[in-house]
């Protein structure tokens, strides 16, 4: 049985880690979030989609 985990949810659980684990502060991490919202609305969000497929299908080549 495959298990499928989107990507947002990967990258909020390594965001909330890593402020657990203090190795960023909360507001570090409100930042980060909100520099996420602003970049997914901007004409980046296309190139940026498509290198993440590309990068998780030669991981999953592997």
């Amino acid at each position: 049985m495959a298990i499928t985990v989107s990507l947002a949810v990967l990258l909020g659980l390594a965001l909330f880690l890593l402020v657990r684990l203090r190795y960023v502060g909360f507001g570090s991490a409100l930042i980060a979030a909100a520099f996420g919202f602003f970049l997914a609305s901007t004409g980046a969000a296309g190139p940026i989609n498509a290198f993440a497929d590309a990068l998780l299908g030669a991981i999953s080549s592997f």
